[in-house]
């Protein structure tokens, strides 16, 4: 059974767009890479094809894989979610207790994660420590170098 994985608008058009041009524009190449290589005659001792035909199976293992998130799938209605708790689609800004250091993130699903964009997963350590929090509270964030506690100062959508 898959897994169900949830989606902004944008992550899912993303996906959609990534399939539409594996489908639509990598296939036919690679379907006419093995047309040429065929074209050259004995299949036996002919690298190209041999390279072709495994660029093929490749393309098309990962079309079956990307159709199968596709199809599992969810869109998140921002619409009902409790805007007073850092939930997905939150926008975080948090207090490292440690350092006065301030950040905030976007929490987004793991497909999603952008670190240059400050968009964390809601599966990392920060993310999971984070879901569920409201405004003041502290979260316990276990990392490599031990536990660091952040306090939740902000959090809007």
């Amino acid at each position: 059974m898959s897994k169900i994985n949830y989606y902004t608008e944008e992550g899912l058009k993303k996906l959609k767009d990534q399939l539409y041009d594996m489908e639509t524009v990598q296939r036919p190449k690679i379907s006419e890479q093995i047309s040429e290589a065929r074209d050259k005659g004995d299949l036996s001792e002919n690298a190209e094809y041999d390279a072709a035909k495994e660029a093929q199976g490749l393309l098309e293992m990962r079309i079956s894989k990307l159709k199968d998130v596709i199809s599992n799938a969810r869109l998140i209605d921002e619409s009902e979610m409790d805007s007073s708790k850092a939930l997905i689609l939150s926008n975080v800004k948090i207090k490292n207790l440690g350092n006065n250091a301030e950040v905030t993130y976007t929490l987004v699903a793991e497909n999603e994660a952008n670190l240059k964009e400050k968009k964390i997963s809601v599966d990392s350590p920060i993310g999971k420590g984070l879901l569920g929090k409201s405004l003041g509270d502290i979260a316990d964030i276990e990392t490599p170098r031990g536990i660091i506690q952040f306090e939740i100062l902000e959090i809007t959508r």
